[in-house]
């Protein structure tokens, strides 16, 4: 990596993403992006993670020096991708002496799909609370977690800005989480919020088709937009996360949400064995 000297007022942000198939790498600066790269092959993501860092670094122009932080992505998504980009995250900013703020990659999947949708559709912005009878446009990330399951939550569009929360990440089964969206939808209708639109973004081919999605027909607009998520949007959520605060370097862990199947497999063996003692 380049280490060269740069006495001016550190503004950059490094960003990583490993959770999902693609390897998202990103230099930001104050809401611009300096530099992108977003590669798929989830099985190369320990390959390739710290050769494209220093590839994204040299071409913004950036080194060590000019970093204020690293921003990454924690999951929830793959188990074993999501700890790379954490050890990697961790190492650097242990060894280049900066803090470390990690974001949710559904937020930012939320944040990165709603936006790429706009873009694509030409939508204006998304319908403020109050106005025309809507509340703000619901967006719902998904990554598939196989089983009929997705890692998701649900976020309020907010224009330009972070969609904000309004269900923590979690790993749901698809058919409870349509039904209690649908609720969620009756209650939201109840208090004049209901939104003009379900935004469905991320891993949409498994997750949002018309019979999954069935108990939702009828109310809002649905929009399933199939999307991979982008380094920048991890980098634009660490840019608000460091100034709320940075994580500890040495506590930041992934957020899993579930054991890994090796773990469930170990933890039923291990309790298989002590059951019969």
């Amino acid at each position: 990596m380049m280490m060269n000297e740069n006495n001016g007022p550190r503004k950059r942000l490094l960003a990583l993403d490993t959770s999902t198939a693609i390897l998202g790498v990103a230099v930001t600066e104050e809401g611009r992006v300096l530099h992108e790269i977003n590669a798929s092959g989830e099985r190369n993501h320990s390959v390739h993670l710290l050769p494209i860092i220093e590839q994204a670094m040299q071409a913004s122009g950036t080194d060590a020096s000019m970093l204020k932080g690293i921003a990454v992505g924690v999951g929830p998504g793959s188990y074993t991708g999501t700890r790379i980009a954490v050890s990697a995250a961790k190492t650097l900013a242990w060894a280049w002496k900066v803090p470390v703020a990690g974001v949710s990659s559904l937020h930012a999947l939320a944040w990165g799909g709603y936006a790429a949708a706009l873009v694509k559709q030409a939508e204006g912005p998304a319908a403020e609370a109050g106005q025309g009878g809507y509340g703000p446009d619901w967006i719902i990330p998904l990554i598939d977690a196989r089983r009929g399951q997705a890692y998701t939550g649900l976020f309020a569009a907010a224009g330009q800005a972070a969609p904000q929360r309004l269900e923590p990440d979690a790993i749901r089964l698809m058919a409870d989480w349509v039904t209690h969206l649908a609720g969620r939808l009756k209650q939201a209708e109840s208090e004049g919020s209901k939104p003009r639109i379900l935004w469905f973004v991320g891993e949409t081919a498994q997750h949002a088709s018309h019979a999954t999605l069935e108990p939702l027909l009828g109310g809002p607009e649905i929009q399933p937009v199939p999307y991979e998520l982008e380094g920048r949007w991890a980098g634009f959520l660490g840019e608000a996360g460091l100034l709320a605060g940075s994580d500890d370097v040495h506590g930041l862990i992934p957020n899993y949400t579930q054991l890994s199947e090796a773990e469930a497999n170990l933890r039923r063996s291990s309790e298989g064995s002590r059951s019969q003692v």
